[in-house]
């Protein structure tokens, strides 16, 4: 008698049916996958080459270029950069060009709207036909190198681009537009200017003037009426970090020293840029020796075909943002629908469309106008008013642009001088330029083109029918306060003011304050003589000098009475506090998050709105420190409001870290963390590639911990030094430099955050001739 058949026979069958094909397609997405990692070792042809080039990897995935010329060592870098970043590059020229959102989606809306009415891209095109011929071929060659990778690897570039689809070919402009997005978010005096125009409707003018306190440091590098409605949206509709496409407010650190405070007898310098977080990193070192001898070390950046930050044989250099005024809002009066007032009578506006395509809605048609002055940034606000505009006048949007040629010659300069040449080129951004040469001269000379006003000081939106306060010129190069060979032997920028108050050259009325530097002069002057290990250990800093100026005799916390409980356990911790943010230790958390809750209680007892304004050291030093002064914002008892704030910080961190203040750890809330800006957004991906390192530091240390600030996670590290770097030119294999993520931008990649490890402990790697172990060789023949 036959047996009868199982009801759940074809189910079964169709379960295992699916189960293999989802097995074939996870097998096919990780084969795929698979097949966007690069290889090592490869042999290959790169047409336009004039000879032979080797790529040494090391094991670290670091590249030794050897090459016989400039043309062929672009070339390779282009070629590596696309290998290991073609990525990262690729939302380098979206972010640039406004067309994040193809990808994105309208989460980048609004920084796209932003980016195409600057024209940013538009401008980089015009720029390139205006440098000299050697610096237009080196970008070719560039893009001759990226476009190699692309051609042989297609959607197989890069693991994004297999859902994306093969990139477009870069083009030579596409490299200008690093140091456009680089000039938009290191000059924002724009933004501050709008946020001080709309406080100053709603508040009165000593209100004011604590919120921006004057800044009274000495500026020595040498050691020894708007509506405020209006502009409330036009605020809301402007991107702010950490949106996509956005950087944080900007700081760095580089310093140098001569060779009398040198141990090693030749000048040494440190430079350790402090951007936004990401993986990878903008940083991506590499190593190029030339037929001739001549070399180039140190950190390059992905879309750029030169060294940045970094050294040759005979000079080091570094940056730190000079924070100089570069960028002012006129307010326009409109003369009909579209025209505009002028000294010489109306003017239509120039009109262009930009369509936006967005990923999954339908495209945004942007109408962009500017003026004599520049792009009009209040058609980005909904429902702008109706008898004016506002429009932005900046030095990095003006025309013939010569940063690259100026970035060219810094490479080729064997000394100061020749640097200081060099630096004349470097129109935009404005930069502290740091220098040291093996003949053991030092300098700071400072790059960009600075405004000549012909009224006003830059502060706030001034009157542009008129002319009064249009721009005349730019400040002659020369007359900018530079530095070379001080007396001291010691030169240092943590972002303070580069020049007295009274100098000659007006830059501009405000800078960020002086902490690192009050730092870096204490630790420089403390010794005698300095070496390379000693320059990296500042680097990594964490004594905070604000904190044991605002915890010093006069704190408001020492004359508040003691509070019961674990409020009181933590303010013992701070007032018997050596100021050092470590992240091993409790008191940086409990500084931070008592600073943050005293400046929130302080600014509503002040009727400022919240979230109008972040507040400086200046106002809380106002507040919590000086006896009296901060009374207007205390209620006239500010012993009594730093009293509630730490109860306040004290009560939320011990839902967070346990009820004991002397077990908390700043650590556990300071976590420097690196994700991937697309792959962080989705489930499972996100966590599996994301970076993370617990960190010290804060604000107002050399070791810059910049913080979130708001949200969920207020203390997260977002914003430091992602590159640190250390040059002795007495040794042309003493470069030493560290990157905070890895070489690839690959999450599969062994490089993709190797170096995390390193960076954290304080490590630097040797970027001598010979790598210490190889990881790969490439040889590139014509």
């Amino acid at each position: 008698m036959p047996r009868p058949r199982s009801l759940w026979r074809w189910p079964r069958r169709l379960l295992l049916g699916l189960l293999a094909l989802l097995l074939l397609l996870g097998g096919g997405i990780a084969g795929a996958v698979w097949w966007t990692l690069p290889a090592s070792d490869a042999a290959l042809r790169l047409p336009g080459l004039s000879s032979r080039v080797t790529v040494t990897l090391d094991q670290h995935g670091i590249p030794r270029i050897a090459a016989a010329t400039e043309a062929d060592a672009a070339m390779a870098l282009g070629w590596v950069h696309a290998r290991d970043r073609l990525f990262q590059m690729e939302l380098l020229r979206r972010g640039a060009s406004g067309r994040l959102s193809e990808i994105a989606g309208s989460a980048t809306l609004r920084a796209d709207r932003l980016t195409r009415t600057l024209g940013l891209a538009r401008r980089a095109e015009a720029d390139l036909a205006a440098l000299p011929a050697e610096a237009r071929a080196l970008l070719e060659a560039y893009a001759a190198g990226v476009n190699a990778w692309i051609a042989a690897r297609g959607r197989f570039a890069a693991p994004e681009f297999l859902v994306l689809g093969a990139p477009e070919p870069w083009r030579p402009e596409h490299s200008l537009l690093w140091a456009k997005v680089m000039g938009v978010w290191l000059s924002g005096n724009w933004r501050t200017e709008l946020d001080r125009a709309r406080l100053a409707a709603i508040l009165p003018p000593e209100t004011l003037r604590d919120l921006f306190p004057e800044d009274r440091s000495a500026g020595r590098p040498d050691l020894a009426g708007l509506g405020a409605e209006s502009l409330g949206r036009l605020a809301a509709a402007l991107p702010r970090f950490p949106e996509p496409g956005t950087l944080p407010d900007s700081a760095s650190n580089a310093w140098a020293v001569a060779p009398a405070r040198s141990a090693s007898g030749g000048a040494l310098l440190a430079s350790d840029p402090h951007l936004g977080f990401q993986a990878p990193i903008l940083w991506y070192l590499a190593r190029i020796d030339f037929a001739d001898g001549r070399f180039l070390a140190g950190a390059t950046s992905p879309g750029v075909p030169l060294v940045v930050i970094g050294r040759n044989a005979d000079l080091a250099w570094g940056f730190t943002t000079t924070h100089s005024d570069t960028q002012d809002v006129f307010v326009e009066r409109l003369s009909g629908t579209d025209a505009y007032e002028t000294p010489e009578g109306p003017r239509p506006f120039a009109v262009r469309e930009e369509v936006i395509r967005v990923r999954g809605a339908a495209p945004v048609t942007l109408r962009v106008r500017e003026t004599r002055h520049g792009p009009v940034i209040s058609d980005l606000e909904d429902g702008p008013p109706g008898d004016r505009v506002l429009a932005l006048a900046a030095a990095n949007l003006a025309p013939a642009d010569t940063a690259a040629a100026g970035l060219l010659a810094l490479n080729r300069a064997g000394s100061v001088a020749a640097a200081r040449a060099a630096a004349a080129l470097i129109t935009s951004p404005s930069q502290n330029l740091m220098l040291a040469d093996r003949q053991g001269r030092i300098g700071m000379i400072l790059t960009g083109r600075t405004p000549i006003r012909r009224a006003g000081d830059g502060m706030a939106p001034a009157p542009g029918w008129d002319g009064s306060h249009d721009w005349t010129g730019w400040i002659p190069f020369d007359a900018l306060p530079h530095a070379e060979a001080p007396a001291s032997g010691v030169l240092a920028n943590a972002n303070n003011r580069p020049a007295p108050p009274d100098a000659a050259a007006f830059l501009g009325a405000e800078w960020p304050e002086d902490w690192r530097f009050r730092r870096l002069a204490e630790a420089l002057g403390a010794r005698p003589s300095h070496d390379a290990a000693g320059f990296a250990a500042l680097q990594r800093d964490t004594v905070s000098p604000f904190a044991r100026t605002l915890l010093g005799p006069d704190s408001a916390l020492r004359r508040a009475s003691r509070p019961d409980g674990i409020a009181g356990a933590a303010r013992d911790l701070l007032l018997g506090w050596d100021g050092d943010v470590r992240a091993d230790r409790p008191e940086g958390l409990i500084f931070n998050a008592w600073v943050a809750a005293s400046g929130r209680l302080a600014l509503a007892a002040g009727g400022v709105p919240d979230g109008a304004v972040r507040p400086r050291s200046g106002f809380l030093l106002r507040v919590l420190s000086a006896a009296g002064e901060g009374g207007p914002w205390c209620g006239g008892d500010c012993p009594g409001l730093a009293s509630r704030a730490l109860e306040a910080a004290v009560a939320d961190l011990a839902t967070a870290q346990g009820p004991d203040p002397a077990a908390w750890r700043w650590g556990r809330a300071h976590v420097a963390r690196f994700d991937h800006p697309l792959l962080r957004a989705l489930p499972g991906l996100g966590p599996l590639t994301g970076l993370a390192a617990p960190t010290g530091g804060d604000e107002w240390t050399v070791m810059r911990g910049g913080s979130r600030g708001a949200g969920p996670n207020p203390f997260e590290h977002v914003h430091g030094a992602g590159l640190r770097l250390v040059a002795d030119l007495a040794d042309p294999d003493a470069t030493f430099a560290v990157i905070a993520t890895g070489q690839s931008g690959h999450p599969a990649s062994r490089h993709w955050g190797d170096l995390l490890p390193l960076w954290r402990d304080g490590g630097m790697i040797t970027l001598r001739r010979a790598a210490d172990a190889i990881g790969g060789r490439i040889r590139l023949d014509p």
